[in-house]
């Protein structure tokens, strides 16, 4: 048996009961963990709300992302992985508990100057900005980055990114508690976007340049300002639509006159160093404070 954090309705954090439950048994192809710490995603809230159901098939537990020990392996596994051995995973669900069953091909090992804790944000919210920032938008040293939402998860570990790889952040936030965390991760600049018209704010940060690259989840309620403060040339990485999808205006038109590009972002597996990753300067629990957790 194991425990495990169990939703049975919708709704907020009171609604969450720590409840035992049968251990898993791993099955073909996987392999079980022992879970140390797990990740707060923004996926993780809305499921919780009932507005994000987990893929068919997967677990109806909570967590995106988890870390910690190899427990045992499942038929025909020929694992890299040894008993005990330090891991990290993405998942499809599950991650809050005590075990965990984990796709093989889905596990990292996690770099030796890594705590759990801090593990547990990369194989989720760390890797996404890496992708974002390194294989989508091809972000070069100098370059000027706008993050949307700089104090999430996947923000502030692309605050921290974008400095490493030489180019400055920029972020928008809704609050000033926020602005200042990320800040405090190295923004150069913040904005709140219900008060500040951060459009003009990036136009006199770049002396009228625009930003090089806009890291963008929120989507259609922001698309205006976007393409204002794009640089000619700049690219509008979007990678969710947390203000909606729908686009009301020329959209195509104002990026045209702009030469710019826009891309979603796509899954690219097995591209991704996790030892660079650890390499960030910054200490990473100072932003995984609020966003990690515990489970055993």
């Amino acid at each position: 048996m194991m425990r495990a954090v169990c939703v049975d309705k919708p709704g907020g954090p009171e609604k969450l009961q720590i409840r035992t439950i049968p251990r898993p048994e791993p099955r073909p192809g996987e392999v079980l963990v022992r879970v140390h710490a797990t990740a707060l995603n923004r996926a993780d809230l809305l499921q919780r709300r009932g507005l994000y159901p987990p893929p068919p098939g997967e677990s109806e537990i909570l967590g995106l992302e988890v870390s910690g020990t190899v427990e045992k392996t499942g038929p025909g596994v020929q694992s890299r992985f040894k008993p005990s051995e330090r891991v990290m995973a993405l998942l499809c669900g599950g991650g809050y508990a005590e075990f965990v069953n984990v796709p093989e091909e889905l596990l990292m090992s996690v770099p030796p100057n890594l705590t759990f804790s801090e593990a547990a944000a990369v194989p989720e919210a760390w890797l996404t900005a890496f992708q974002l920032l390194h294989f989508v938008a091809r972000v070069q040293e100098g370059e000027v980055v706008l993050i949307h939402a700089g104090a999430s998860g996947v923000g502030s570990a692309a605050v921290q990114l974008v400095r490493l790889f030489g180019a400055v952040p920029l972020v928008t936030a809704g609050t000033q508690e926020k602005l200042t965390l990320a800040k405090s991760l190295g923004a150069a600049q913040g904005f709140n976007y219900r008060e500040d018209d951060y459009v003009e704010g990036v136009k006199q940060f770049t002396e009228g340049r625009g930003a090089d690259v806009i890291l963008d989840c929120v989507g259609g309620s922001c698309w205006e300002q976007n393409v204002s403060c794009l640089a000619v040339d700049g690219r509008w990485v979007l990678y969710g639509t947390l203000g909606g999808g729908a686009v009301h205006g020329d959209l195509l038109k104002r990026l045209l006159s702009n030469e710019a590009s826009s891309c979603a972002a796509c899954s690219a597996p097995g591209r991704c160093s996790t030892s660079r990753l650890s390499s960030v300067p910054s200490p990473l629990s100072s932003s995984l404070t609020s966003r990690s957790r515990s489970c055993c």
